[in-house]
């Protein structure tokens, strides 16, 4: 039995896949369920995460806190932890593995050290655990070789130095492409479908461009369980571009299409409920019919 114990914040589709992993190998893996959905207290109880009454029981526990979640909480929760440290006077090693700009990065890393604690950086790229393929957590900060034992059958820990903010750069490259591309590909399906033309741009992207058309049929329909968070990684994204001079506005374009499908019917699922008989055509329709009343709506404010 490892006697180390990690507190993951929260248990969603990642974190619960990063916890069954490290269970698995015998550490000890807390979090707190309490008010999360019913789906991230099923989430938590598979991966055999342990729940602990509330933020300060999880500092007090733990020698590692890893905040993985929704980039847009990143900062709010590592202050929370933070103020926590000082309460119970316990300064677990803080790893924030989130979507976050190299800006963000550096304003935790203040927070963090601040209260007392060391501070690394994650940046994941792959699927969660588990999902046929390694996931690697490219890691970056002063003594980054603690985190030695992520060293998985489904973890690849890729340490990139002491430049606490080079894990998140790597990673908003990364995503910036990969998402980038998701949002391309779905913003020009819509838009063809609202232009009458869906027939005829479908059938083209089949016969020329079949790599694509395997990819758009791969993913897109899917697209809208991760809208709102990946929403807020394209902000972050965006705020990263524009302090190295390259344009911002790609990616808020990308998160503007991410937007519009958070707000479609479609958003509703999960991972886990998502309907994979549905094809992307009716996918392409449904997020048609969204842009087309989200226009009118504009028209009325108008």
């Amino acid at each position: 039995m490892n006697n180390l114990t990690l507190g993951i914040v929260g248990p969603g589709d990642m974190g619960h896949s990063v916890a069954r992993v490290l269970t698995n190998v015998g550490y000890r893996v807390v979090t707190v369920s309490d008010g999360r959905s019913e789906l991230s207290h099923i989430r938590a109880k598979r991966s055999n995460m342990r729940n602990v009454s509330d933020l300060k029981k999880l500092v007090s526990v733990s020698d590692f806190i890893f905040s993985i979640m929704p980039p847009n909480a990143a900062w709010s929760f590592a202050k929370k932890v933070s103020e926590a440290m000082g309460v119970v006077d316990k300064f677990p090693i803080f790893v924030d593995c989130n979507a976050i700009s190299p800006k963000t990065t550096l304003s935790i890393d203040e927070l963090i050290k601040n209260a007392g604690a060391n501070f690394l950086n994650v940046g994941i790229i792959g699927p969660p655990p588990g999902r046929g393929m390694k996931t690697k957590f490219y890691a970056s900060g002063e003594d980054v070789n603690a985190l030695q034992f992520l060293n998985q059958n489904e973890i690849e820990l890729v340490p990139v130095g002491e430049d606490i903010s080079k894990a998140s750069a790597i990673k908003m490259c990364y995503a910036a492409l990969t998402k980038g591309t998701m949002t391309l590909q779905a913003s020009v399906l819509i838009a063809a479908e609202l232009l009458g033309v869906s027939n005829e741009v479908q059938n083209e992207f089949k016969d020329s461009q079949k790599f694509q058309w395997e990819a758009m049929n791969k993913r897109v329909s899917s697209l809208a369980c991760d809208a709102s968070r990946w929403a807020s990684e394209m902000d972050q994204i965006s705020e990263t571009f524009g302090s190295v001079g390259v344009t911002e506005n790609l990616h808020k374009g990308a998160a503007d299409i991410f937007r519009l499908l958070e707000a479609s019917p479609l958003s509703f699922e999960t991972r886990e409920t998502y309907d994979i008989s549905r094809t992307m055509r009716q996918s392409i329709n449904m997020y048609a019919k969204t842009a087309r009343e989200l226009r009118n709506i504009k028209k009325v404010i108008k």
